[in-house]
Formats: C-alpha cells, structure tokens, sequence
C-alpha cells in the first residue's frame, strides 16, 4: 500500500481538487479532511507512551479511515475555522470548544511524525504577516517599496509628503458579513488631504506608488518556480479587481539572482510553496526592475495558465518525488 496524503480543508477547495485528481490519477492514496468537521462525521483516536514516542491512532471521516504511521505528506489548505463547528453556542461554550478542538485535533494534525507538510501551519502563520514579509525579503536583498506602517496621523502626512504618490493596502483580506457575503478592499492611490485622526483607529500600510510597467506572479512547488507577466486592459493599479479572464498572461523568465533570493526567503520561513507578486519597472531581465510586493504562504494559483503543470508539481512533492528544501543557495 503506498503511502497516504491527507488532504486538510474545506469541502468547497477548487485548488484542493485539482492536486486530489492529480493524486487520484498516479493511484496515490487520498484522504480528505475538514477539522471542522469533528463530531459524529470526524472522529479520531491517538496514543502516546514510553514504548511508542510518537502519535499513533487512527483517524475516521464519514468515508475513509487513515492510521497516522501511514501518512507520509500533508498538504494543509483551507480548513473551516473551528468556531464555525460550535456556531450555535453561547460565546464562552463555543471559544472553550474551538481551543480544545484547534489544541487537540489540531495539534495531532500538526504533528504527525516524518510528514512533509506542503505547507506547515506554523510556517504559514509565521509568513502571513506583511510586516514579517516585508522585512525578510529586504534583508534578503529584495527590492521593496518604501513603506510605512502606522496609525499616526502626522506620521501619515510626513510620508505622503515625501512620495509624489502613494498608496494604501490592507493586511487582510475583508471578513464576511452577517449576511455570509464577502468583499474585498483593493490596493489604492490616497489623498493625504483625507488623512485626520481616524487613522488612530487601527494599523494602516501605505507604500510609496511604484511606476511599474506590469505585474508579476511567481508560483514555487518546492524547487520549481513558474512565472507569468500579469497585464490589465485598462492599466490598473491592482490587477485583482477587475475581470480575470480579461487578464493578459506571458510567461517570464526570472533573473538569476531574484530567483535564488526567492527561494531563500521560503528557506527563512520554511516554506515549500508559496505565490510572490512583484512589480516590474523594466526589462524582466534586470533584476533592478523586480520590486517585492508581497507573498501568499497558501496562495491560489488554480487561474494560471500553467495550473496543470504547478499542480503536477504538487502531486511530486506529496508523493515524495521532489525535495521541499530551499537552503541551496545555486537554485
């Protein structure tokens, strides 16, 4: 029996599904999970002792059963928040729930002994944060906009004040309504004369506005790198905004030494996978004109053009085909 891949996220998870067929079709054993789903759908049992210093158990969804031992990858999506499970709670019962679920369940599922995680939950927090991303790709020589953090009124002002426009981004996506409908906030141009003391309220982000010719995605799957030039129709500031299937897409080669930073940075946040964007200001062959403009550690990728390609790449690392290992500074 080869070995398991356990397929961690929701049940609605387009870009899981295509890693899945994949693994379906090289007759690679898949089992798919929501921890959200714990209760009489998802059960589990694990046991820990001198004479067995590792987790062993089983764990049982509605449609399949997987022994820990045999779960050789892990390839940890896009889970349901754990509260959702215990919606219908006061507050105090359903916060209690959820931690005892995240710290239990979770925390099997986050420790399983010898698997390759694609990528470890741990690692994708450490790299959520813009500012932790932000600081690591200038360190590693990235060129990065001039950015400022704050919730100071004047320290606003200061900085506009120095660029000859700048822009405004969010660190999150937006949360869902009461409703259940979601939105998006968009990078965008700010007038400082707006600035007042609402910006007190909460933390804001605002770079200088780089005069950029096209934007860039870069996917990498271990050691494998794809990259498109990502155009608009109309020019505009943030390509997501508009209609994708209006986006113009060229592959790019990615110089040298932008490449191999790339892959550091993923060593520094032990990474396997990410999706960077980058702003381009010239020739795509210098690579002055490759300015970092952020990173997903769990991004999409499935709109690409090279979506079944990248996808192979997946199935290579979660069958074991492929090293994850990003320290070798040649890549």
């Amino acid at each position: 029996m080869p070995p398991t891949v356990l397929v961690v996220t929701a049940l609605e998870d387009i870009t899981a599904d295509w890693v899945i067929a994949e693994l379906n079709a090289r007759d690679v054993p898949v089992v798919r999970l929501d921890p959200a789903d714990i209760g009489v759908g998802l059960t589990f049992e694990t046991r820990l002792d001198a004479t067995a210093p590792v987790w062993r158990g089983r764990l049982r969804t509605a449609s399949r059963e997987v022994e820990l031992s045999e779960v050789a990858a892990v390839y940890y999506r896009r889970p349901t928040p754990y509260a959702t499970r215990y919606s219908n709670l006061p507050p105090q019962q359903r916060d209690f729930a959820a931690a005892e679920a995240r710290h239990g369940l979770g925390g099997i599922l986050n420790s399983l002994h010898a698997a390759t995680y694609v990528n470890h939950p741990a690692a994708v927090m450490r790299a959520d944060f813009k500012p932790a991303q932000l600081q690591r790709a200038a360190q590693l020589g990235l060129a990065v906009p001039p950015t400022l953090i704050t919730n100071d009124v004047e320290a606003a002002r200061k900085f506009a004040a120095e660029h000859p426009r700048v822009i405004c981004k969010t660190f999150r996506g937006l949360p869902p309504s009461e409703n259940g409908y979601t939105g998006a906030i968009w990078a965008q141009r700010v007038d400082p004369e707006t600035f007042d003391d609402t910006l007190a309220v909460t933390a804001h982000l605002f770079q200088a506005e780089i005069d950029k010719s096209s934007d860039v995605r870069v996917t990498v799957v271990g050691r494998r790198t794809f990259a498109h030039r990502i155009e608009t129709p109309d020019g505009d500031l943030d390509w997501r905004r508009g209609d994708w299937n209006d986006l113009i897409h060229t592959p790019v080669e990615i110089p040298p030494p932008v490449r191999a930073q790339i892959h550091r940075y993923l060593a520094a946040f032990e990474l396997a996978f990410g999706c960077f964007d980058f702003a381009l200001t010239g020739d795509a062959s210098d690579p002055a004109s490759w300015i970092y403009i952020e990173s997903n550690p769990n991004g999409q990728w499935g709109w690409l053009p090279d979506a079944p390609a990248i996808t192979a790449a997946f199935a290579d690392i979660l069958q074991g085909k492929e090293a994850t290992s990003h320290d070798d500074p040649r890549l």
